[in-house]
C-alpha cells in the first residue's frame, strides 16, 4: 500500500555511487525493477551524480527508459540523447586562481571539461593519487590528458576542479581551501569513502550543487518540493536532500546525514533504493 505522505511523489531523484550502485558497483535487480515500476506508474526518474555525464551514461542506460542526468554535482543537466538543459561552468580565471592557491596539492588536482574526447580530464601526473581513484582514472584513460602546468589547459571554462586522495591528505586540502579566501567565490563539496580511504573535494562555480540543479529541474517540469523524493548517501547529497520534500538516506549513509532526522532506507547492499521506492509505488 502506498503511504499517504508519499502518494503525491512525481519526481524521484537518486544518487548513483553508494546509493543506486551496490558494493559491487552494479545496479541490483531489485533496484532496477523498482525504478522501472516507478517510471511505469508515471513518476519521473532523474539520476543526480558527482560523475561526469559520459561516465554516468552507461549506468543510466541500464534502466531501460528515457531520463535526464544531473551530473558533475549539478554542473551539467543533460538527456541521455545529449540534449543540454543547463550548464554551470567555473570561470577559467577563478580556476587558475584556485590552482595557484592550492599549489601544495597540485599532484592531487584533476580538472574536468565538458567534452567527450581526450582532454575531458586533465591532471599533471598520477604519482600522488591513491589506488581507489587511480582505478577510476584507468577506466577513463581515453579522456585523460596530462598537462604541465595545469593552468595551460584552461583555454576553456572547466566544469570543476577536484582534489582527491586519502582522508588525511584531503583534510589538509580542506583546511588549505578554507585559509585561501576563495570559498566565497566557489562551491566546495565533499564525497568520502572511509572504507576505501578515499576523499574527493569538488570545487565548482559558486551556487552550483546537486540541490540547486534539482530545484531548477523541478521548477522547469512544474513539480513542487513536496512532490520530489531524493535518495542519497554522502556529503555532496546534502543540498539535494534539503531541497526535496521527501529526503531519504541510505542505510550506508555517512554520519553527517544521519543526524538530520531524514528517513532511512536499507543499505545499498540490500536494495535500499527499492525499499524507498516501495513507499511510493505499490507492487
Amino acid at each position: 500500500m502506498v503511504k499517504s505522505s508519499t502518494r503525491s511523489i512525481r519526481l524521484l531523484a537518486s544518487d548513483i555511487d553508494g546509493t543506486l550502485l551496490n558494493p559491487q558497483f552494479q545496479i541490483s535487480e531489485g533496484d532496477l525493477a523498482a525504478l522501472r515500476r516507478a517510471h511505469a506508474s508515471g513518476i519521473e526518474i532523474v539520476l543526480v551524480t558527482g560523475r561526469r555525464h559520459a561516465f554516468a551514461l552507461p549506468i543510466a542506460k541500464q534502466l531501460g527508459f528515457d531520463l535526464w542526468l544531473i551530473s558533475s554535482n549539478g554542473a551539467v543537466t543533460r538527456s541521455l540523447a545529449g540534449e543540454t538543459f543547463h550548464r554551470d561552468l567555473m570561470p577559467r580565471e577563478i580556476c587558475r586562481e584556485l590552482c595557484g592557491a592550492m599549489q601544495d596539492f597540485r599532484g592531487h588536482t584533476v580538472l574536468t571539461f565538458d567534452k567527450e574526447s581526450k582532454g575531458a580530464i586533465v591532471l599533471e601526473h598520477l604519482d600522488d593519487l591513491n589506488a581507489s581513484i587511480r582505478r577510476w582514472l584507468e577506466k577513463n584513460m581515453a579522456y585523460i590528458e596530462f598537462v604541465v602546468p595545469l593552468e595551460d589547459a584552461l583555454v576553456d571554462d572547466p566544469v570543476q576542479a577536484m582534489f582527491c586522495g586519502s582522508m588525511a591528505r584531503m583534510s589538509q586540502a580542506l583546511r588549505a581551501l578554507e585559509s585561501s579566501g576563495m570559498e566565497g567565490g566557489v562551491t566546495v563539496l565533499r564525497t568520502e569513502y572511509p572504507a576505501r580511504d578515499l576523499s574527493m573535494i569538488d570545487v565548482l562555480n559558486t551556487g552550483c550543487s546537486k540541490g540547486h540543479a534539482l530545484e531548477r529541474w523541478a521548477a522547469h517540469r512544474g513539480y513542487r518540493r513536496e512532490e520530489v523524493m531524493a535518495i542519497g548517501d554522502n556529503h555532496n547529497d546534502v543540498e539535494m536532500l534539503e531541497f526535496a520534500g521527501h529526503p531519504v538516506i541510505m542505510g550506508n549513509a555517512c554520519e553527517e546525514l544521519r543526524g538530520r532526522g531524514w528517513s532511512v532506507t536499507l543499505g545499498n547492499d540490500r536494495c535500499g533504493v527499492a525499499a524507498a521506492v516501495a513507499e511510493v509505488v505499490s507492487g
